[in-house]
This record gives structure tokens, C-alpha cells and sequence, in this order.
């Protein structure tokens, strides 16, 4: 379970974590292909470690290597502007069992929906209290006891914010750190964007977008508290709807792993459950779930953040956000859950998610 260190800790849910490929011969790939509807979770088989890119495979939503395979039984009854894949070629020697969602924004058909339900909500609740027709849901940003402290903005309405400040030590005396925390968001043409932002004023404030984050350094002395002028190049950011998460991982195509400037310490450099949201140079939006905590039953122990940015690179994701992780991790398709919860207990409830869902 990973940990956050957020302001007035709740007891309930303790502040959840603040706020790739192997080229292999046909025949283990077809051993290796998609579980079926009665066994959502299939059975991983580790592979020869050390990844190399594999082919890539090209699909009428979005392109990805050989080694992302059609799930098929979680695609009956989605329309065909949707894709779900799942990947079981073990990553650095590690088993992995990871699914992603694909799909255009600008499909007429479809709408991408963050949520903040009123309380710590299970996904597949989320979900199925969704009104209309949901296909897909996928946990968002941190959270705590009944609070998220990710953004959560949906047709232009702010109903959570990016954390604004952050109480640490430094030299030995407590001091305020003002993150600008990574968030994706989406037009009202279907244009995704990944960036860094600030709520830049009292309440909800106005979002400002950075092309780099602000540079923070715990033990160092802290950033001034970003405003329209810093972090230099600061501009207003238009989207319709967003979440927030933390750190980003990809931008303009390069890994950026801004964990350090984002004060995020998610158990980042071990394997953990993982979730994500990316997108292609195409402007395709994928959904990512990385199971983990399931090493004795050969479902995957999960990924470190810089292996996530590796996989989603790898996809031809050109920018991609990592979103809560660990036990939070649960991402649910036509109904169904597809990576088994890291915690004994089952789903997580969590403070926000993203649905995508009939428009």
C-alpha cells in the first residue's frame, strides 16, 4: 500500500500515495493471449527478461507493439471506436499483467467523464452508479478521507484542485513547498493535453499551465508560490474536463519522470501497482492499469514509475500522467474488473475516477 504525506491525516484511508517488450516466438505468444471472459485476470507466464521493442501491430483505433493483445471478451458489446488490450510478456524479468483502454476523443460518440463521487467510492461502484451507458472506469488522482487532492474538473466545472501547498522540513524547521503537480485535460474539440499547472489564486483559483514544472527540491529552500508569471511561461489552460495526478512521465515524446519538482514520493523507484492515462501522437487516449502486489499467484508484482513512463513510451504515448497507484490501482471494462486489487480486501474506495462513456 503506498503512503502519502498529506495535510490533517485520516485514519480510514491513511493518504494514499500523494497528494517493455520481448520479441518471442509465435507459439509462446499464442499461449500467452488474452483470458477469457470466466478468467478475467488470466494467467501470467514469465518470459526471457530484458525487453526489446516488438513489432508493432497496427489496429484501426491506435497502433501498439505485438505483445499488447486483443481482449476480446471484454470488448463484447463496446463500439467500435473503443480497444482494450492486455499485456502478459513478463517486463525485466518480472511477470506483468497490464491492460489499456484506447480510444479517439474527438469520436462524437463517446465522452471522457472525471468523476469525485461524494465519498470514498469503489470503481466498480463508480461505475455502476454512472447514469447513461459507462464502458470503462478507471481510478484518478490522491485522495484522502473523503477529500481528493487532485483536480477534478468536468465540462468546465472545478470540483477538486491540484494540492496547493505542502508542509515540510527544512533545516530542521517546518516550511511551506507549493507543487505544480502534473494533470491531463481535454478540450471541447477531443484535444488532449498533459502538463504541469496552479490553481493561481484564492479557492479553486484560475488554472495556470507550465511548460516545465516548478522546481522544488525537498532539504532545499522552497519555490515562491507559483503565480501567472512563474514558473516562467505560464499561460491560462483551457479544457473542458481534467483530472490530476502525479508525476508526469512523458512529454513532447521524452520520458520526464518529474517526481522530484513535484514532491511525490509514491515508492517510485519499486514495483507497485500502476495506473496511467497517456496519449499517442495521433492524439489517441489510452487508459493504463498495471497490476501488482501478486507475485505469489503469477499475476505481477507491478512496475516502477520510470518502467510505467518505459511501457507507455513504448506504446507511442507522446505525454502521459501516472494517477494513483498501489492498492487505489482498479480499472473496470464493460462491467467487469481486469487487474486483481493489491489489497487483501478487494478495490480500494477512492476520490475521483474517469469514466468514458456513451455521449
Amino acid at each position: 500500500m503506498l503512503l502519502l504525506k498529506e495535510p490533517n491525516p485520516k485514519p480510514l484511508y491513511m493518504l494514499h500515495r500523494y497528494c517493455c517488450y520481448i520479441a518471442i516466438p509465435a507459439v509462446l505468444l499464442a499461449g500467452m493471449a488474452c483470458s477469457s471472459h470466466d478468467d478475467v485476470y488470466g494467467n501470467v507466464r514469465p518470459v526471457t527478461p530484458d525487453p526489446v521493442t516488438p513489432p508493432v501491430v497496427t489496429d484501426t483505433v491506435v497502433s501498439l507493439p505485438s505483445d499488447w493483445k486483443k481482449a476480446a471478451a471484454l470488448m463484447e458489446g463496446l463500439p467500435s471506436g473503443i480497444a482494450v488490450y492486455q499485456n502478459t510478456t513478463a517486463y525485466n524479468g518480472k511477470a506483468l499483467n497490464a491492460y489499456c483502454v484506447a480510444f479517439d476523443p474527438k469520436n462524437a460518440q463517446l465522452e471522457l467523464k472525471p468523476v469525485l463521487p461524494e465519498k470514498n467510492t469503489k470503481p466498480a461502484a463508480i461505475y455502476a452508479a454512472e447514469p447513461g451507458k459507462p464502458y470503462v472506469c478507471i481510478n484518478g488522482g490522491f485522495f484522502g478521507t473523503n477529500a481528493s487532492y487532485s483536480l477534478v474538473q468536468y465540462n468546465g466545472v472545478v470540483s477538486a484542485v491540484n494540492i496547493k501547498s505542502l508542509g515540510r522540513q527544512y533545516n530542521g524547521t517546518a516550511a511551506t513547498y507549493y507543487p505544480t503537480r502534473g494533470a491531463f485535460g481535454i478540450t471541447a474539440a477531443g484535444a488532449p493535453d498533459i502538463t504541469w499547472i496552479y490553481h493561481v489564486g484564492t479557492g479553486n483559483g484560475t488554472i495556470y499551465s507550465y511548460p516545465a514544472p516548478s522546481p522544488n527540491v525537498l532539504n532545499s529552500a522552497p519555490q515562491q508560490q507559483p503565480t501567472a508569471g512563474f514558473p516562467a511561461g505560464g499561460v491560462q489552460w483551457n479544457v473542458a474536463s481534467a483530472i490530476g495526478g502525479s508525476p508526469v512521465l512523458i512529454k513532447n515524446g521524452n520520458i520526464n519522470v518529474t517526481d522530484t519538482a513535484e514532491l511525490i514520493d509514491i515508492d517510485n523507484s519499486i514495483s507497485r501497482a500502476r495506473s496511467a492515462i497517456g496519449y499517442t501522437g495521433t492524439g489517441k487516449i489510452v487508459l493504463v492499469a498495471v497490476q501488482g502486489g501478486d507475485v505469489g499467484t503469477g499475476g505481477g508484482g507491478g512496475l516502477s514509475l520510470r518502467e510505467l513512463a518505459d511501457l507507455m513510451k513504448r506504446m507511442g504515448c507522446t505525454a502521459a500522467l501516472n494517477l494513483d497507484g498501489g492498492g487505489s490501482t482498479s480499472m473496470v471494462v464493460n462491467g467487469k474488473l481486469t487487474v486483481k486489487p493489491s489489497d487483501t480486501a478487494g478495490e480500494r474506495a477512492v476520490m475521483s475516477a474517469i469514466i468514458l462513456k456513451k455521449k
